[in-house]
């Protein structure tokens, strides 16, 4: 049986190369026009801001204090995907971040540049205070004139 598939090649390759190259051409054009911005995600009202250190899991200092990871945290990398804390040792990332309830880091979101341009509380205010007012505009006698 005589088959001729050379005939074949050069009648359909130049065909599949135009198609080919018809559609990628679009690709090549979008990437060219705009300038990439990051997708800005939604966090908990409840989140933080904060400089994470992983030092070895699940040992971290989070704004230069010791701190610790909770059982089952999940650290999400600027993609939105998980990341392991071991990857993460000894590198200072911007991130915000949710507790649990007995006081470890439960959720944390490394930020991309976009995200780390927003205002949120970080881990430096203070919503409490114990003990007597150090205030050095207020007078001797700790009534506000």
């Amino acid at each position: 049986m005589n088959r001729c598939t050379t005939h074949l090649l050069r009648t359909l390759l130049p065909i599949l190369l135009l198609a080919a190259s018809a559609g990628l051409a679009p690709l090549a054009a979008t990437a060219q026009t705009a300038e990439f911005k990051p997708a800005v995600r939604q966090f908990p009202a409840a989140a933080r801001r904060g400089e994470l250190v992983v030092l070895a899991p699940p040992a971290i200092t989070l704004d230069g204090k010791d701190d610790r990871l909770s059982v089952g945290s999940r650290i999400r990398d600027t993609h939105n995907l998980l990341v392991m804390s071991g990857a993460l040792v000894n590198q200072k990332l911007v991130v915000n971040y949710t507790r649990e309830s007995a006081g470890n880091v439960h959720e944390v979101w490394i930020l991309n540049s976009e995200e780390a341009r927003e205002k949120r509380p970080g881990s430096k205010n203070t919503w409490f205070s114990f003990g007597g007012s150090t205030d050095p505009t207020l007078p001797a006698n700790g009534k506000a004139p």
